[in-house]
């Protein structure tokens, strides 16, 4: 079996222990997605929100790792940053398994950097930092919608800021050939439904 065919089965079966009923069910995640990518279709829009998701998850994960919430024996300091990045990627691995643990990509990294710059820079330069990146991400998302012709997703439903990430890295893994089998099929013919 060629490689990407071992990726694919890999998904498949991560997939199917997810959803428990195979990949053909209709999730939570998939109606959320296919909403979202309603709201998402230019390639210039898509191409904003790669960039300005992640730069606007990490300026969140930033500006929390300021807010100490205690010490635990092993682990260190536990921040805001810390504890809210834990419950939204607890959140992503359950809306879809693979899509979750891909965004460990972003969330890792991001509270990672964020431990190491507000151990360096004062509260001042952080809190710019993290303002700046915020504005900046959104900047470029509305940029995108600018492009798209169309409002954002999250105006019509507050939980697609929690979608947003995942939209991202389901994208991320559909062009290097790594989504889980049928996946964005599934999405798009959703999609295409509400369009």
């Amino acid at each position: 079996m060629p490689r990407n065919e071992e990726r694919k089965a890999l998904w498949l079966a991560i997939d199917n222990v997810n959803n428990r009923e195979g990949p053909v069910v209709d999730t939570l995640f998939e109606r959320q997605m296919a909403m979202y990518t309603t709201y998402h279709r230019d390639s210039r829009n898509k191409a904003t929100h790669a960039v300005g998701i992640p730069v606007i998850v990490f300026s969140v994960v930033l500006a929390c790792s300021l807010v100490r919430l205690g010490e635990v024996a092993g682990l260190g300091t536990v921040t805001l940053g810390l504890a809210l990045s834990a419950v939204v990627w607890a959140l992503w691995i359950v809306l879809n398994r693979p899509v979750g643990l891909a965004l460990g990509l972003l969330v890792v990294p991001s509270v990672l950097l964020s431990a190491w710059l507000v151990e360096r820079l004062s509260v001042g330069a952080v809190q710019g930092l993290a303002g700046g990146l915020f504005v900046g991400g959104w900047v470029l998302q509305l940029l995108g919608h600018v492009y798209e012709g169309r409002k954002p997703a999250l105006v019509d439903n507050l939980f697609q800021a929690i979608i947003g990430p995942m939209f991202v890295a389901t994208e991320a893994l559909v062009t290097l050939g790594w989504a889980p089998a049928g996946l964005h099929e599934r999405i798009e013919r959703q999609a295409a439904l509400r369009s």
